[in-house]
């Protein structure tokens, strides 16, 4: 059923997108106040249901693309996503009757909303990765067969370009990522425009709804004195999620992170409080693999996120510190990301990982 968010819902909404972003998508703080002001001028966010889209409404995903860190540097104005939506639909010679989140995790939980709003669209409850990933083509939608081309790109100067490169989305990916890195190492694009069908049938469901009731799961333990990781857990469970665990406690002592390519990459080392040994995690602006002492305990597709230790807060990559104490929680896909032909797109050999997946609910323990 459609629903209007609030600025109210904005706190927990950016909360439980930060959770779901799996330490990437970008700081959501930065899209949460850009939405806050863009309520505070009037506008609306109508969310509708996936099951609400008649069959030939168009629907264009929207996001920001590069490294996170940078974006804490290259704030936007909130003019750009819109701009890249524009110009796509002067390219399809046609104006979207919804938007809809490429990802649901991090920044881009938010700038959907904020283009929605701007543009007075409805946003889609759903999304394309169900967590954040780091390259366009890693989505459901590309995986059961929506091409991402056409795709516009915008930077914060007013620059514009379209990529369409057919099918390919690899190389959409590839030329959008060298776009992006001439554009400073963030922009924002406007991509996989589709049928409300198309939606119905690629699209991970309400994933907003999701991380609404997530960011809220955790505040409400929090303010009623119980154990927010174990809320966590109780929340999954009615989820097509489903499972959720604490995978390791500890102290961050080293963090090895660099920007290439358009991503953040490196590593972070946690060692072990109660000497369990020390976990390391491999990011690629998403937290990809978790070990300890060599030993997989979640891997990609499988949500890797950290919390700090105390105020069960979500702690990004490009904000994460030596000396911070972090849980590390993991959180299994749903099945729709857990086919052949999703983990052929976005399972661990898609980032260069030699270990193979395997369900984290059963690896974990």
């Amino acid at each position: 059923m459609a629903y209007e968010l609030t600025d109210k819902d904005l706190l927990d909404l950016a909360t439980g997108a930060a959770l779901l972003g799996t330490g990437g998508g970008g700081d959501p703080l930065i899209g949460r106040l850009l939405v806050e002001q863009a309520l505070a001028d009037g506008c609306k966010v109508r969310v509708l249901d996936p099951d609400e889209l008649d069959d030939d409404m168009l629907v264009i995903a929207s996001a920001m693309m590069g490294a996170p860190t940078v974006v804490l540097e290259k704030v936007p104005s909130g003019r750009e996503a819109v701009a890249a939506l524009r110009r796509l639909e002067d390219h399809l010679g046609r104006q979207a009757d919804a938007v809809i989140p490429m990802e649901c995790g991090g920044l881009n939980s938010m700038i959907p909303l904020l283009v929605a709003a701007r543009a007075d669209l409805p946003v889609v409850d759903g999304d394309g990765m169900g967590r954040a990933f780091p390259e366009l083509q890693m989505e459901t939608f590309g995986v059961y067969g929506v091409p991402a081309s056409p795709l516009a790109i915008a930077d914060e100067r007013g620059h514009t370009a379209i990529v369409a490169t057919g099918a390919d989305n690899h190389r959409t990916e590839w030329f959008a990522r060298a776009l992006t890195i001439r554009m400073g190492g963030s922009a924002y694009i406007a991509e996989y425009p589709m049928t409300g069908a198309q939606v119905k049938r690629t699209a991970i469901p309400r994933t907003l709804r999701l991380a609404l009731t997530l960011g809220r799961t955790l505040r409400e333990a929090k303010q009623e004195h119980r154990d927010p990781f174990d809320a966590l857990i109780d929340a999954l469970k009615q989820t097509p999620y489903e499972h959720g665990q604490v995978l390791f406690s500890g102290k961050v002592t080293d963090v090895s992170r660099h920007v290439s390519d358009g991503f953040t990459q490196g590593h972070a080392l946690i060692h072990g409080l109660d000497s369990t040994g020390t976990m390391r995690i491999e990011f690629r602006n998403e937290n990809l693999l978790a070990t300890v002492d060599d030993r997989v305990v979640a891997i990609v597709p499988d949500l890797i996120t950290l919390l700090d230790a105390d105020t069960a807060t979500p702690v990004t990559t490009e904000t994460l510190r030596y000396g911070m104490r972090v849980r590390v929680f993991g959180i299994s896909t749903p099945p729709i990301m857990r086919t052949a032909a999703a983990l052929d797109v976005f399972g661990p050999a898609a980032f260069g990982l030699t270990q193979p997946w395997q369900p984290l609910e059963e690896i974990a323990n």
